[in-house]
């Protein structure tokens, strides 16, 4: 059976694209007979708000939506993340990073074919780790990709997706994972819990999430989450990404534009049926 699914994060009011991106979920699982999930990505606990979250509620029953209860809220599963973040770094997979953003920072500026986002490190020498954690220096758990490679050996270069829509460029059907540009990202800080990567894979595995239907600015994520289901032997959805709806001004939709959110829509007299038509969906 397929098993869509629309999550969006409670840190701001839904807007245009918000819309679009739950509908093309809402429809794919209706045109297969499936099911439609909503579930709430709240781990941000700095940006993410009560009333938020309760806008989201109202916006998508405007929009004519339904969906299956109770809704998963991430906030109140750390534990099942927190199991699989001991599993990888049981399994020598993950080490902790001491660097600060202003040190990584510095290090892509001394090497600018090496950005941020492609930083590649190792586990400090025992004793250094220790003093650092003494002194309760904060840290992150980053994936080692060298150790990821050790551990699926020629399974790794073998690793892809199957994408049944859209790439930024036109990815269509089965696309490799490539990692090269990836580099040993980050899956939880000390402190501020787990990172987006890691909380998807898992929520997207216990929840039966078959097709993963999403903005295209989240391409580029698959590889990694993709790895992540391999190391942790959960099942790969199929993925449909589709094109991020831009203003008038060539922007895209962002939840500070309060005139563009739903609620604004709403207030404008903007009618449901005049917005879907207006997405075509």
């Amino acid at each position: 059976m397929v098993v869509t699914r629309f999550a969006p994060s409670p840190s701001g009011y839904l807007h245009r694209g918000h819309a679009f991106s739950a509908l093309m979920a809402a429809k794919a699982a209706r045109e297969a007979g499936g099911r439609f999930i909503l579930r709430i990505e709240d781990i941000d606990t700095a940006r993410c708000r009560p009333e938020f979250e309760d806008a989201i509620y109202g916006d998508l029953a405007w929009l004519g939506l339904n969906w299956e209860t109770p809704v998963r809220r991430q906030s109140e599963h750390m534990d099942d993340y927190q199991t699989a973040l001991e599993r990888l770094r049981a399994e020598g997979l993950i080490y902790r990073c001491f660097k600060t953003r202003t040190e990584l920072l510095d290090e892509a500026a001394r090497a600018p074919h090496a950005p941020v986002a492609a930083y590649v490190g190792s586990a400090l020498p025992e004793a250094e780790e220790a003093r650092r954690l003494a002194a309760g220096e904060l840290f992150a758990w980053r994936l080692s990709l060298a150790a990821a490679r050790n551990r699926l050996g020629a399974d790794f270069d073998r690793l892809d997706f199957v994408e049944e829509g859209a790439g930024p460029v036109g990815e269509h059907g089965r696309i490799p994972a490539s990692l090269e540009a990836v580099g040993d990202v980050i899956l939880a800080r000390k402190g501020l819990g787990v990172a987006y990567h890691l909380a998807v894979v898992v929520d997207d595995a216990l929840q039966g999430v078959t097709l993963v239907t999403r903005g295209n600015d989240l391409f580029d994520a698959v590889p990694v989450q993709r790895l992540l289901q391999a190391l942790l032997g959960l099942p790969a959805p199929a993925y449909r990404h589709h094109p991020i709806l831009l203003g008038p001004d060539g922007k895209r939709y962002a939840k500070r534009d309060k005139a563009e959110t739903l609620r604004g829509l709403r207030a404008s007299g903007l009618s449901p049926a005049e917005l879907r038509t207006e997405l075509g969906v």
